[in-house]
């Protein structure tokens, strides 16, 4: 099978792999697309994500979407369209126990942070755990249905934040998530949603998920004192300190965009003059159900879709991907003979 696999930093092959095996609890599925997310454009141009470094080959993705080959156990007939929940959940924790995303011990698909590495699924074949598998609901597509975990993502920094049904909500940052974190809060009731982004192509596409307003930042200000909840997706140090100018008094900030794990300047005074409540979020539990739905419901969402390139030009896709101005979400498909 075709694997994408990454060697080290701008070490990218696509190789030929053995079709892996099945173990116990497991079932085997034939990958049809396979999102580049912000892990895997650091994997591939500094070697690691953060702290967690390319110490092997590594097959990058955790946003997939395919049909299953092989189910032993019978219950899933081949054919059937699924997607992936990309954890595995590590040990039980007093005082989180309701947020098995952050118990210790856990791993991710496509990710350096485990020892051996979590391989990926950016491969012709994926082998997972029968729990992890979704079934996709019925008229979702598989190229839609590939944006189901960032679609989580969004959904858990919503879930963070509280309900923002009849309120304001900035979305600092377009990218991918930015745009996906969007259109969840005016999924679930937000009664104004404002994006935000240094660039004019993401605010385009924002504005066509149906955005209330939009802010080119460096050449439009942030309406100060103005929104109740802030998610800010960039990561960003200028962009924080902006989303806290434009909360208001009290107001919730979701902190969405990964940061790097060394010291950045921020002003915080916003944070204490207005006693903001500063939250992270990482990653979801299990909102991927909303997600799928959400995807059914709003067949927009899969506009967020910019770049749909076949693993053999796997570079071009990641170049792609690292170009935010001309792309929004881009997929690697997986399928025989092309990009569709």
């Amino acid at each position: 099978m075709q694997a994408v696999v990454i060697h080290g930093k701008l070490d990218l092959r696509v190789e030929d792999r053995p079709v892996p095996e099945l173990g116990e609890g497991q079932v085997r599925l034939r990958i049809a697309y396979a999102g580049v997310c912000g892990s895997d454009l650091h994997y591939y141009y500094e070697g690691a994500n953060g702290e967690y470094a390319v110490r092997e080959p590594l097959v990058p993705g955790h946003e997939v979407s395919g049909t299953v080959d092989l189910d032993p156990s019978g219950e899933l007939a081949p054919g059937t369209p699924v997607t992936v929940h990309p954890a595995t959940f590590g040990t039980p924790e007093p005082g989180i126990l309701d947020r098995r995303h952050l118990w210790p011990g856990g791993a991710y698909l496509g990710s350096a942070s485990t020892d051996p590495h979590t391989q990926g699924g950016m491969s012709e074949h994926l082998v997972v755990r029968r729990d992890m598998v979704r079934v996709l609901p019925a008229g979702l597509g598989l190229r839609a249905a590939a944006l189901a975990e960032p679609l989580a993502v969004a959904l858990h920094a919503l879930t963070v934040a509280g309900d923002v049904a009849g309120r304001r909500v900035l979305v600092s940052g377009s990218g991918p998530i930015g745009l996906l974190a969007a259109a969840a809060a005016l999924a679930r009731g937000a009664a104004e949603v404002v994006a935000t982004d240094v660039l004019a192509g993401p605010l385009e596409r924002a504005r066509a998920l149906g955005v209330h307003g939009t802010v080119r930042v460096g050449t439009e200000e942030v309406p100060p004192l103005s929104f109740d909840v802030v998610l800010e997706c960039s990561g960003v140090p200028a962009a924080v300190s902006a989303a806290l100018v434009g909360a208001r008094r009290a107001a919730v900030v979701v902190q969405v965009g990964m940061v790097p794990g060394e010291p950045r300047p921020v002003n915080l005074a916003p944070l204490v003059s207005k006693e903001l409540q500063l939250r992270g979020s990482f990653r979801f539990d299990d909102e991927i159900g909303e997600a799928l739905e959400l995807l059914a419901r709003r067949p927009e969402i899969e506009d967020v879709v910019t770049h749909v390139l076949p693993a053999g030009q796997a570079v071009a896709a990641f170049e792609a991907a690292r170009d935010s101005a001309a792309s929004g979400k881009v997929l690697v498909s997986l399928r025989p003979g092309g990009a569709r």
